[in-house]
């Protein structure tokens, strides 16, 4: 058979383990019997990319997700491939055949009642790493900031008269971004303090009790340390803040516009993310309030 004939050339000729020799036959079996119950009978030289669109169609019906259904595709353009070479069929029905999008997962974020937890609530600490550690959980979700861009940040960056900070994002893209007068509050107690106990140190803005500029896992760690505190979310980074950020501004009519330039997008499909994450979030209290839902 063509199909034993494919295996045994995965599995002696190009060394793919069992187990991958084993998938590649089980998607084609599959295909097989999704052809045999249409016409009776399975052989490959006679499919076409009509039977292959009906067999992906059938697949999502049963659920099967686009990644799933795009690593079968996969497994059969290796076989048809295979049948090419061996000069089997002269057309290989999966040529034109575009497998189906992979979604994206929605952005993780915080709600408001979580937010207020954690800054009302959580205990960060005494001292100048106490100031700290709260000011930066502050930031991200007041500014949506990244995380490069937050250490990256230098005194001369903070204009307090006009309550701005400026900013450098991606490709070294400068934008300004506004704060309001409780960061602002925040941020000169956090600069007293620093400027107190920390005598030497560079020009960074944010600095460890040394002085020197924070890097990166340090405040990676810190913000997990503390969201893990008041969320069992499986990812609790700096970027999970910066989505609650662009969440609660759309949450709260924020122009899309408006919070493209906020954060830094270059392009205004990427805000648009957040759209999808506030609806699904209007569906989740539709379905729990509405006695009908």
């Amino acid at each position: 058979m063509l199909t034993d004939s494919f295996l045994d050339y995965l599995r002696y000729e190009r060394n793919y383990s069992e187990k991958t020799v084993l998938a590649y036959g089980e998607d084609i079996a599959q295909l097989a019997e999704f052809v045999k119950g249409k016409n009776g009978d399975f052989n490959p030289v006679e499919v076409n990319p009509g039977i292959i669109r009906e067999w992906m169609i059938s697949l999502m019906d049963k659920g099967y997700t686009s990644t799933s259904v795009n690593r079968k595709l996969s497994s059969l353009r290796s076989f048809y491939k295979f049948l090419l070479k061996r000069g089997e069929v002269n057309v290989d029905p999966l040529r034109k055949i575009a497998g189906p999008k992979n979604k994206k997962p929605l952005p993780s974020f915080l709600k408001e009642s979580e937010m207020n937890k954690l800054l009302d609530e959580t205990d960060f600490g005494d001292g100048f790493k106490g100031v700290r550690d709260r000011l930066i959980i502050e930031m991200f979700y007041a500014t949506g900031i990244r995380l490069s861009e937050l250490i990256g940040l230098d005194d001369k960056d903070v204009d307090f008269s006009a309550s701005l900070l400026k900013v450098t994002g991606k490709r070294n893209k400068q934008r300004l971004i506004p704060f309001g007068d409780e960061l602002k509050e925040e941020m000169l107690m956090y600069v007293n303090v620093r400027n107190e106990r920390v005598l030497m140190r560079s020009e960074a803005f944010f600095v460890k009790e040394d002085g020197e500029r924070l890097y990166k896992n340090l405040v990676y760690n810190l913000v997990k340390r503390n969201l893990s505190k008041v969320v069992t979310l499986k990812k609790r980074s700096p970027h999970v803040l910066r989505h609650t950020f662009a969440t609660t501004m759309l949450n709260n009519e924020a122009e899309l516009g408006a919070v493209k330039e906020l954060l830094g997008h270059s392009s205004l499909a990427t805000t648009e993310i957040y759209t999808h994450t506030t609806f699904e979030e209007l569906k989740k209290v539709y379905k729990q309030a509405h006695p009908r839902a």
